[in-house]
């Protein structure tokens, strides 16, 4: 596993990515945490202000502090490559301080090997994503 610059709690989702065979083994990899998204964003609370532009697909992100100050970010999307980063990022970020989420950087899905598998405009998506997730942290402080 390279150098960790990411949650500690997020190593063995890291590792599980880092020992898929190929790409296609890494996208059946994401359907699955598509399905597990700790902190979904339900269709019904898509909107264009929370909506993610950029991306290949509708993608919508809500970031809220919790009653114990941390930072909460909730998504959605219509495709399941995009709700599984969707998950992992929410695995990431959720929990840490809005300060932390305003410098994180996304890391973890090189060392996962999933930039290098997604085609240019999927990779363009997320990190438009993940950077609204940042802007929104910054906005917090």
């Amino acid at each position: 596993m390279s150098e960790r610059q990411w949650p500690e709690h997020l190593d063995p989702v890291v590792e599980e990515f880092e020992d898929c065979f190929d790409s296609m083994e890494r996208y059946e990899l994401l359907f699955e945490y598509a399905k597990k998204h700790p902190s979904p964003l339900p269709a019904e609370e898509w909107n264009e202000s929370n909506q993610v532009h950029g991306c290949q697909s509708r993608a919508h992100v809500v970031c809220s502090i919790d009653e114990s100050g941390k930072f909460l970010m909730r998504g959605g999307a219509d495709a399941q490559i995009v709700q599984g980063l969707m998950c992992v990022t929410a695995m990431a970020v959720n929990g840490m301080t809005p300060e932390k989420v305003s410098k994180f950087a996304p890391n973890y899905a090189d060392a996962m090997g999933i930039r290098n598998s997604l085609t240019p405009s999927r990779a363009n998506g997320f990190l438009n994503m993940f950077e609204r997730v940042r802007s929104e942290a910054e906005r917090m402080l």
